[in-house]
């Protein structure tokens, strides 16, 4: 193939962005990002957003390249034969590569009642549907927020702070991913905010209404407004496509996340399922993710076999309100250790880290090249291989020009 090289980047999300930007170190890449929003949504800021401390979106103009086209649109079908997508508004768009980076959002909810009466959290357009709703509740309402993860953990702090009477349902254990002393310190200062914490199996959520949440024991919760973190979901759009997936629709790729279909196709970020052993969901993944995805591509273009995925994580930071958070520190296979730092200076270390993301994109932006955090040994990632009986599987062949 010679000439200038299509690259249609699906998502604008931490990963597609990181991805689209990285891609312009090539003259002649000529790149397109498809994204339904005219923003990019900081989602790590949703919370806030419902509390009314940040609006969780910023222009992209601050993190875009000026070489990538921005397309806002969504698209509705890959035609992997014909190289083309299609996009919501008609007609096709063409490409030599595509980066399928559609992110994830609320999982279906199949408990009876929730999805007509609780308001999911895990978009931009759930966020603001919910704003209002809690602006308008009187200061005395019950919320309830269901999940007991950083999402759930996240919004009942954020409201709690803001005077609200919030109890959250964790259905389980309260932050799973942190080390007991993570977990007890998140709890002395939920307790600290007024928030009531319901943990252990009976705790899962049988049934919700307009003003109640029943739990697995029987009780009924009181519930003007319920909020709901628990769970997880992605965009059908792979197999609408007729694209290998997992179980939750994830796209199958090998360890160059290269679709196992078609080597044109490659994705990042928590839509991708990489020797089906998909990546915690998170920025810390999604944008070493898409700064891969990218390298993949333009390995092939110049001829050369791509890299394999070496991801490590080495940590999770939790805000709690504005005045505390923490920062739970892991080995490298992702494993919470007994260290980590709460109170303000954990709050201050979470809101560096989320002025850090919109500061690596935009630095990627600029000069295109920059980012190497994906770069960083992983050994965690060759381990979780092992440990499932897989070895690194070489690339998919290169197809036919």
């Amino acid at each position: 193939m010679t000439g200038t090289y299509e690259v249609v980047v699906i998502g604008g999300g931490y990963a597609g962005v990181m991805a689209a930007n990285r891609l312009t170190r090539r003259d002649d890449v000529t790149v397109t990002l498809i994204n339904p929003r005219p923003t990019f949504v900081h989602r790590v800021r949703l919370h806030q957003l419902v509390g009314g401390s940040h609006e969780a979106v910023v222009d992209y103009r601050k993190v875009l390249a000026d070489g990538v086209r921005l397309m806002v649109d969504s698209v509705t079908r890959i035609d992997a034969a014909g190289r083309h997508v299609e996009p919501a508004s008609g007609g096709t768009v063409g490409y030599d590569y595509l980066i399928y980076a559609v992110g994830s959002g609320s999982a279906d909810q199949n408990v009876p009642g929730a999805a007509e009466f609780a308001y999911p959290l895990a978009t931009l357009e759930e966020a603001e549907r919910l704003r209002p709703v809690i602006a308008a509740a009187p200061a005395s309402a019950a919320v309830t927020v269901v999940g007991a993860g950083p999402a759930g953990i996240e919004t009942a702090a954020e409201l709690a702070e803001a005077g609200r009477t919030v109890t959250l349902v964790c259905g389980g254990v309260l932050g799973p991913y942190l080390h007991a002393r993570g977990r007890r310190s998140v709890a002395e200062r939920l307790a600290a905010l007024g928030v009531t914490v319901l943990d252990g199996p009976d705790t899962q959520v049988t049934a919700v209404t307009r003003d109640t949440v029943r739990l697995a024991d029987g009780r009924e919760l009181p519930s003007e407004v319920t909020v709901w973190t628990a769970g997880f979901g992605v965009p059908d759009l792979a197999a609408r496509s007729g694209l290998s997936t997992d179980a939750l629709g994830r796209l199958r790729t090998d360890e160059t996340l290269t679709s196992v279909d078609d080597p044109r196709i490659v994705a990042a970020g928590d839509s991708a399922a990489p020797s089906d052993l998909p990546l915690r969901m998170s920025c810390q993944a999604a944008m070493p993710l898409g700064a891969r995805a990218a390298d993949t591509v333009l390995s092939r273009i110049a001829g050369e076999r791509p890299a394999p995925l070496k991801q490590g994580f080495g940590a999770q930071c939790i805000s709690l309100g504005r005045r505390a958070g923490i920062f739970q520190f892991a080995d490298t296979s992702d494993v919470a250790v007994w260290l980590h730092i709460g109170g303000r200076p954990g709050a201050k270390v979470k809101e560096l880290v989320c002025q850090g993301i919109v500061r690596h994109l935009a630095d990627e932006a600029h000069k295109p090249g920059t980012y190497r955090l994906h770069r960083a040994p992983g050994t965690a990632r060759s381990r979780q291989l092992l440990r499932a009986g897989r070895a690194e599987a070489p690339a998919v062949a290169e197809g036919a020009a």
